[in-house]
């Protein structure tokens, strides 16, 4: 009997074109992704820094959003850099596994992200709905196991794509119409069926997240029913006060990512480079932003931070 040889073919390189379609106004494009990019790291690293440093802010609170502070700056530097590199050098020459290492922060971030605004809105949940049970509930070793739960969650979620995509075999073109690396875009430069591909790309991440904005529901439903309950209007008012920093962060981050996947997903007729020119914008914009919201919404974090700067400037 014969055996039938297969032999898998990887690219030793990838070339990414940025934003084909764009490539005249790849300079001017570079200057706003570049100041976002220095102010998403800036900002977040500040508030991580604030957090660590402030006793008063070693809550339960601010230890999530230190994490989804580290995660934005994961995800924006996994991207932007090298977005950057092609916008300047023309350098958009990646190697294989350097690009499914990408691949994989990108989408590890997105799912973790997705978990942390969970954790902190069961925070949020437990601190209006049950404050007496806070510090029963909440407890360093519970905030653990979340953190561990969270990132075992997208790590496991994510490290099967690796093998995806490397059991696929590339005998097309090794140009990648995009400025990062993402699965089902790598997928589609291999001459093998990618359904397995585009399933499990598809499904099990958008779950993941589904599941976690179903939770973030039915827990904001349970606390606007208790604020509402609450006996006097300061109390309805400072209860939502505590939220509403953490309400604008869950909608900056999901509305842009379904916006950005319903449209690549549904939109035929919108050019591609509008659905590159959204997607590093997501990357972008979220982690920018955060911070700043955080930092106007949150009077400790506010606090600490001009206390911090103060110190600083007097030194």
């Amino acid at each position: 009997m014969l055996g039938t040889n297969f032999t898998i073919i990887h690219p030793t390189v990838f070339i990414l074109l940025g934003i084909p379609g764009l490539e005249q106004y790849h300079t001017w494009l570079s200057i706003p992704f570049c100041l976002m990019y220095i102010a998403a790291v800036l900002g977040n690293g500040a508030l991580i820094l604030v957090v660590l440093s402030e006793r008063t802010l070693h809550e339960p609170m601010y230890v999530f959003l230190s994490m989804l502070a580290g995660t934005d700056i994961l995800l924006s530097t996994t991207t932007v850099p090298k977005t950057l590199a092609i916008f300047w050098f023309h350098a958009g020459e990646i190697p294989f596994d350097a690009c499914i290492a990408q691949m994989f922060f990108i989408h590890v971030a997105f799912v973790a992200e997705s978990g942390i605004l969970l954790a902190m809105a069961f925070d949020r949940y437990v601190a209006i709905c049950t404050p007496l049970r806070y510090s029963a509930v909440l407890t360093p070793m519970a905030i653990g196991k979340m953190t561990l739960a969270i990132w075992g969650r997208s790590i496991g979620t994510i490290f099967p794509i690796i093998f995806l995509l490397k059991r696929l075999s590339y005998c097309r073109t090794n140009v990648i119409p995009h400025s990062y690396c993402e699965h089902i875009g790598v997928a589609r430069l291999a001459c093998a069926d990618i359904t397995v591909n585009i399933w499990y790309g598809f499904s099990v991440p958008m779950a993941s997240v589904l599941v976690d904005v179903a939770l973030i529901g039915i827990s904001y439903t349970l606390i606007l029913q208790a604020v509402f309950r609450l006996p006097s209007q300061d109390a309805r008012h400072k209860a939502l006060n505590t939220c509403g920093s953490h309400i604008g962060v869950i909608l900056l981050f999901f509305i842009p990512s379904f916006f950005t996947f319903l449209t690549h997903r549904f939109g035929k007729n919108i050019p591609h480079h509008v659905h590159i020119l959204l997607a590093n914008l997501y990357v972008l914009v979220p982690p920018m932003l955060n911070p700043i919201i955080y930092g106007a919404k949150t009077k400790q974090i506010r606090d600490s931070m001009t206390r911090m700067l103060s110190v600083v400037w007097k030194s």
